[in-house]
């Protein structure tokens, strides 16, 4: 577990590997905050032990946390110990950060936060060193554990409500990383901010699910207080365990894997060079870049994407429709109005497929979807007590079925929303009936799409191939024999793709003696994964060969 995610030992490539995490909530579905939601939150992270991985030791594991809205009064309460005068609620931003536990890269940490606060007219209101106990945490995560403080931070000058604190926060937090990572050796794994909101607040590290609540003294604190906490229990097999790499994340918590992740890596930073947005100035984008970094996760990754977008000023089911969307392009029961939704998207951003399945919020929503695949179900239960329960199975949270008035299973490609401040569960229709509506999608695409069919004509002309014969023109296009006697014929005569196995045995184009066609240079990659086999009637439906 103490290898470096670069190390390689013979053939094994650690970017083969995948995970198959624990993830849920507890929510008060009338937004009513209490220390019970936070409790109640760590019984289920403790109960979804067997989803997360550990080490040759049963103390030391891949990392475990939990996600909730920031309790003002308790930090209002405890700020005095530590002379800081925090100003009212969701005026200010708080995150806890990591630090190497050197002393002097922790003073030149601290002060380059100060320097880059002072850059971007923010006022550093105060550090807390954020009183936690390892005494349960094994000689592994031990040695990597970062010296953990809680920072608050307020900008200088008014902001016109939290949307745009958010944002400010976001330009100090990255640009940050960024010089911090740059300029002080060796802080690559042990300078983090877990998170750094005005909103919601993460507690979190290279825990098991039992050692989250020992080890963090303000969970157990009664006066923390939340109507949402969100929590996962990782199994760390596609990235190796790291204190930062923990979840939740900043805006999400992810059980799956990303069979497409490093091609949306790569696609992101192409992005980049092109991102305007009328909420960030030109400066502050070129602050924040890059967005995404190829030596973290693939959750890690996709939260880093999710949060740019929503900070762009679309909803969080809105980014998430985008990043995971559901099957649309054979699905004749959709209704155009949400197909072109999708098809609009899908020329702007590539799908990050699955199979997953994603709880998240934003301090004031609450939910979850799943991707089209549908192979990482989960459960949810609301109580007559208005408490909403998700998990990644049932029973992760015992509750009194007297109570219960709602209990159901996410489904493919759905999405399911508590909206806290509205205090209601919007259903899947209504949600995307709303966010599909909001522009003329169709009338975009009609407008400004260009197909193949609009393309003008190749200057090579029919002729020109009709003096050569048959065999010439195989042979110019990279046709074997094989070719014929496998593919193309029995295509030919029955109509249907002849089937093959995944693997190859055929040798590398790179080493052959032989012409090769220019596409027998690439390999597709795929995820071979234990899922579950598909049935060829969903297959067809949420499988794509479009490229």
């Amino acid at each position: 577990m103490a290898m470096d995610q670069e190390q390689f030992m013979g053939m094994y490539d650690p970017s083969f590997e995948k995970d198959a995490c624990g993830i849920g909530f507890v929510a008060n579905l009338k937004g009513k905050k209490s220390h019970e939601v936070i409790k109640d939150s760590l019984t289920m992270l403790e109960n979804m032990e067997h989803r997360g991985g550990c080490g040759c030791e049963n103390n030391t594991g891949d990392g475990a946390g939990i996600l909730i809205q920031i309790p003002h009064t308790f930090y209002k309460q405890i700020s005095k110990d530590f002379r800081i005068a925090l100003p009212d609620a969701g005026e200010y931003g708080t995150g806890i950060t990591f630090f190497p536990k050197n002393i002097e890269k922790k003073a030149r940490c601290k002060a380059l936060v100060k320097e880059v606060a002072q850059q971007l007219n923010m006022h550093i209101l105060g550090w807390r060193i954020l009183p936690t106990d390892n005494s349960s945490v094994g000689p592994t995560a031990l040695s990597a554990e970062p010296s953990i403080e809680q920072i608050f931070v307020q900008p200088d000058y008014p902001v016109k409500d939290q949307d745009e604190l958010e944002r400010k926060l976001f330009v100090f937090r990255n640009l940050v990383t960024h010089t911090i990572h740059k300029e002080v050796e060796g802080t690559k794994d042990f300078f983090y901010f877990t998170s750094l909101s005005c909103k919601t607040i993460i507690y979190k590290g290279q825990l098991t699910t039992w050692q989250v609540s020992p080890y963090f003294e303000d969970l157990r604190n009664p006066e923390a207080a939340s109507a949402i906490a969100l929590v996962h229990s990782r199994f760390s097999t596609n990235t190796f365990p790291k204190w930062k790499l923990a979840q939740p994340f900043r805006y999400l918590a992810h059980n799956g894997e990303i069979n497409t992740i490093k091609g949306n890596v790569n696609w992101m930073r192409t992005k980049e060079s092109l991102m305007e947005s009328s909420l960030f100035t030109k400066e502050e984008l070129k602050l924040i870049l890059p967005i995404c970094d190829p030596e973290q996760s693939d959750s890690a990754n996709l939260d880093n994407v999710v949060e740019l977008l929503y900070l762009s000023g679309r909803s969080l089911p809105h980014a998430l429709m985008m990043l995971i969307p559901e099957a649309w392009q054979d699905n004749d029961q959709m209704p155009d109005y949400k197909k072109a939704f999708y098809e609009y998207h899908d020329c702007l951003f590539e799908p990050w497929d699955g199979p997953a399945s994603i709880c998240f919020t934003d301090g004031k929503i609450v939910g979850a979807t799943l991707d089209r695949n549908g192979l990482r179900p989960s459960r949810y239960v609301l109580t007559s007590d208005d408490k909403l329960i998700m998990s990644s199975e049932a029973g992760s949270l015992p509750v009194d079925q007297s109570k219960v008035i709602l209990k159901g299973r996410l489904q493919p490609g759905r999405m399911f929303i508590a909206n806290l401040e509205e205090g209601r569960i919007i259903s899947d229709e209504e949600l995307k009936m709303k966010i599909c509506s909001e522009h003329p999608y169709r009338e975009w695409l009609t407008k400004n799409k260009i197909t193949f069919s609009d393309l003008p004509q190749s200057p090579i002309q029919e002729e020109i191939l009709q003096e050569k014969g048959l065999f010439e023109q195989q042979q110019a296009f990279g046709y074997t024999t094989e070719d014929i006697r496998v593919i193309i014929t029995p295509m030919a005569e029955t109509a249907y793709e002849p089937l093959g196995s995944m693997g190859t045995d055929t040798p590398l184009a790179v080493l052959s003696d032989q012409s090769q066609n220019i596409s027998n240079y690439f390999k597709q990659l795929f995820a071979q994964v234990t899922n579950p086999p598909i049935d060829p009637i969903r297959e067809r439906l949420v499988m794509s060969t479009f490229s």
